[in-house]
C-alpha cells in the first residue's frame, strides 16, 4: 500500500514536461570531451538550483586526477570536466541517497545511418529517437521528473538526496571518479543506466590494451627480405582467441544468460604507411572482459602471459616481442554487496510503480563497465535501474519508450521516500 506522501508525489509526476525535459536534453550533442558536455552541465545545474537543491558546480583538477594512481583513464580529447552535485537541503537523521547519471554520449559515428540528425530528436508514437535516447538522457529526466515530483507534492524528507550528474562515463568515468575524489559520499546510489525493466546489480569490467608487433620493412617486389608485422600479428590474435575461451570458465550466475561475459576483442588494427612496402609495424587496441570481483591487475598479468607464451613459440617474434601496454579505460568490476536491501526496495518500488502488474524486476549482471564500480570501491552500495535498453545503444537505432521513462521516474519517486525517508516514515536503509 501506498503511503499518503507516496500517493502525493506519485501524482505530482508531469509526464509532457518529463517529454519535454528527454528532447531538450538530446537536443544537446554532448559526445564525450565536447564543449557541448560542458555546456550541458551549466544547463543542468540551473534546473537543479531551480528546484531547490544546493548546486555544487566546479570545474575539474584534469591534470591532478589523471596523475592520481586510481585514476580510471581516458581515451577522448578533454580539455576540461565539470562536475555537479545537487543535494537537497532538507534532510535530518536520515541516510543520503545518491541519483547518479552521466551527462556524455557516445559520437554518432555513420550519419547516413541515421533517419535525421542524431541530435534532432525524432518521436514516432511513444518512442523517442536520438543518439543518447537511452543511454543515458532518458535516465537523467527520469532523475529530475522525481526530485520534481517529490519537491512539488510538498515533502519534507528525513535523509537527503544527492543528484551526482556527471561527465566521461563513456571514457572510463572521470566525472564519478572526480565527484568521488571531491568528497560527496552517500548510504546508498541508484545509477539510471538502460536496464530494460531490470536490476543490474554487478558489472564486469573492461581494460584498454594495446599491442605493438614489430616486423622488417622491405619493398614489397622483394617481400621475402622483410618480415610482415600483419603476419608476425596472425599467431598472437588465435593466441587471444584462445585466452578469451579460457577466462569464460565458469562465469559469475549473474552472467549466466550471455554467451561470452568476458569478451575479449581486438577493435582496431594499424599497419604499414605504403602499399609497396612490407609492414615494419602493427598495432592492435582492443578491451579485455574482467571478471567479477577479479583484481584489475591479474586481469592484465593474464594477457601478458598469453601475449609472451605466443611470442616464445614464434621463431621471429621470440627474437622481436610484441610488446603490451594498457592506454584508456581502465574498467574494474563491481557489484552491488550480497544481500544489500536496496536491491529489494527498488524491486519493491517497480512493482507498486507500475501497479503490481509486472511484479519485481529481476536482478542480473551487465558484461560492460559503468560508473558503478566506482561508487562500489568508494564503499557506496549501488545498483543500475533506469529507462530503455542497452542493445540499442551506442547505434543508430537508439530510442527509449516514454512510457518506460515515466514508468522509472514512478520508481525513482518511492525508491527515494522510501530509502531517506519523510517526517511521517522512517528510510528503511536508514533503520
Amino acid at each position: 500500500m501506498l503511503s499518503d506522501a507516496e500517493a502525493a508525489a506519485l501524482a505530482a509526476i508531469d509526464e509532457e514536461a518529463l517529454g519535454r525535459t528527454l528532447l531538450e536534453l538530446i537536443a544537446v550533442p554532448s559526445v564525450t570531451g565536447s564543449a557541448a558536455e560542458s555546456e550541458l552541465q551549466h544547463r543542468l545545474a540551473a534546473r537543479l538550483e531551480r528546484l531547490g537543491l544546493d548546486v555544487d558546480l566546479w570545474s575539474m583538477d584534469v591534470p591532478a586526477l589523471r596523475a592520481h594512481p586510481d585514476f580510471p583513464g581516458l581515451e577522448a580529447p578533454r580539455e576540461e570536466a565539470w562536475g555537479l552535485v545537487g543535494t537537497t537541503p532538507d534532510g535530518g537523521d536520515g541516510p543520503t541517497l545518491i541519483l547518479q547519471g552521466h551527462v556524455d554520449v557516445v559520437p554518432p559515428g555513420d550519419l547516413a545511418a541515421w533517419e535525421g540528425d542524431p541530435f534532432v530528436p525524432r518521436v514516432t508514437g511513444d518512442v523517442v529517437h536520438g543518439r543518447g535516447a537511452c543511454d543515458m538522457k532518458a535516465g537523467l529526466a527520469a532523475h529530475l521528473a522525481a526530485l520534481t515530483a517529490i519537491r512539488a507534492a510538498g515533502i519534507r524528507l528525513r535523509g537527503q538526496v544527492a543528484a551526482h550528474f556527471v561527465v566521461g562515463e563513456e571514457d572510463g568515468g572521470i566525472g564519478a571518479f572526480g565527484t568521488l575524489r571531491r568528497g560527496h559520499r552517500g548510504d546508498a546510489c541508484v545509477i539510471a543506466e538502460p536496464t530494460a525493466r531490470t536490476l543490474i546489480t554487478a558489472n564486469a569490467g573492461a581494460l584498454t590494451f594495446r599491442i605493438a608487433v614489430p616486423g622488417k620493412a622491405a619493398h614489397g617486389s622483394a617481400r621475402e627480405q622483410g618480415v610482415s608485422a600483419i603476419d608476425a600479428y596472425l599467431p598472437l590474435h588465435r593466441a587471444l582467441a584462445a585466452l578469451e575461451t579460457e577466462r569464460n570458465r565458469d562465469p559469475s550466475p549473474l552472467l549466466a544468460e550471455y554467451p561470452i561475459p568476458y569478451g575479449l576483442s581486438v577493435g582496431t588494427l594499424r599497419a604499414g604507411d605504403w602499399a609497396s612496402s612490407v609492414p615494419d609495424l602493427l598495432v592492435a587496441e582492443g578491451r579485455l572482459g574482467v571478471r567479477i570481483g577479479e583484481d584489475p591487475a591479474d586481469a592484465r598479468a593474464d594477457l601478458e602471459r598469453c601475449v609472451a607464451e605466443a611470442c616464445a613459440a614464434d621463431p621471429w617474434l621470440r627474437a622481436h616481442p610484441a610488446t603490451v601496454t594498457w592506454p584508456g579505460g581502465q574498467f574494474a568490476s563491481g557489484r552491488l554487496p550480497a544481500g544489500h536491501p536496496l536491491a529489494d526496495v527498488v524491486g519493491a518500488a517497480y512493482a507498486d510503480a507500475t501497479g503490481g502488474t509486472r511484479g519485481r524486476p529481476r536482478q542480473r549482471g551487465a558484461t560492460y563497465g559503468s560508473d558503478l564500480r566506482l561508487y562500489a570501491g568508494a564503499g557506496i552500495p549501488a545498483l543500475q535501474y533506469g529507462p530503455g535498453d542497452i542493445a540499442v545503444a551506442h547505434s543508430e537505432r537508439e530510442h527509449v519508450s516514454l512510457r518506460e521513462v515515466a514508468e522509472a521516474a514512478r520508481t525513482l519517486v518511492l525508491t527515494v521516500l522510501r530509502t531517506v525517508g519523510t517526517t511521517e516514515r522512517c528510510g528503511k536503509l536508514g533503520a
